[in-house]
């Protein structure tokens, strides 16, 4: 991708939304690699109270909204960064697992131990 921030102006959920699927995308209880270099991500976890778990990291239930709202997913397809699944999945394109969201330190959080 450009050098420039946010390139294709994805709007904030968007972007929390693909910085989630991102990370499931690294995950292998959710990932299935496919020959393209896109993958598939699919059995989103369940909440776990006001958060979930998405492999070494918890993610706060606000922040995974958009992977239940068939507009978030749209444009992401839209812009070629994913091909929607709703309600349950979603296939990563190249350019999806490359973008970069600046959100992971944000709302992926890490355990110390």
């Amino acid at each position: 991708m450009s050098a420039k921030k946010n390139p294709l102006g994805l709007n904030p959920l968007q972007l929390k939304t693909l910085t989630v699927l991102q990370q499931m995308a690294h995950t292998p209880r959710f990932a299935t690699p496919q020959e393209d270099g896109a993958v598939m991500v699919a059995n989103f976890p369940p909440p776990h109270g006001d958060h979930y778990h998405v492999g070494d990291a918890t993610v706060m239930g606000r922040d995974m909204t958009g992977l239940h709202n068939i507009a978030v997913l749209a444009a992401l397809e839209r812009k070629g960064l994913i091909r929607s699944g709703f309600p349950g999945a979603a296939l990563l394109t190249a350019d999806g697992l490359a973008y970069d969201t600046g959100l992971a330190d944000a709302i992926l959080h890490r355990a110390d131990h």
